[in-house]
Order: C-alpha cells, then sequence, then structure tokens
C-alpha cells in the first residue's frame, strides 16, 4: 500500500508541476500533428445527408454571417 501511495503522490505532484508551467506560458491548447484537416478531412462527419440538427446549426451559421456553406 505504501508504494501505491507514494505513486500516487508522484503523479499528483508531476501533474501539478506540468499545470502550473502551462498556466505561467499562457498559451492555447493545441494539437501537435494538425487533427483531420491534415489528412484532408474538412470536418469530422463527411457524409452528403447530414442530420438535421447539423444542417440546422449551418443554416443558422448562414444567416448570422459566420460561415460559407458549400456542399461536397
Amino acid at each position: 500500500m505504501m508504494i501505491f501511495m507514494i505513486t500516487f503522490v508522484f503523479f499528483l505532484v508531476v501533474g501539478a508541476a506540468m499545470s502550473v508551467g502551462y498556466i505561467f506560458q499562457q498559451k492555447t491548447l493545441a494539437g501537435s500533428c494538425g487533427g483531420l484537416a491534415s489528412v484532408g478531412i474538412d470536418k469530422e462527419c463527411n457524409c452528403d445527408n447530414p442530420c438535421e440538427k447539423r444542417q440546422e446549426r449551418e443554416r443558422q451559421a448562414a444567416i448570422a454571417g459566420d460561415i460559407e456553406i458549400k456542399n461536397i
């Protein structure tokens, strides 16, 4: 049980040190590989007919002028 406690405390200290370092850098989170865009996928769902919820979100965004909608 003592080994478990030492290991647990060690991971807590490492996690706390990493979070303090991250806070002081004041950077936003960023992926290391570029995500799906790096393999040519524009969105997570590459289906021809998106679901009704997505269609409604895209319609609302188009009305607001936030994004341009194009069909693949």
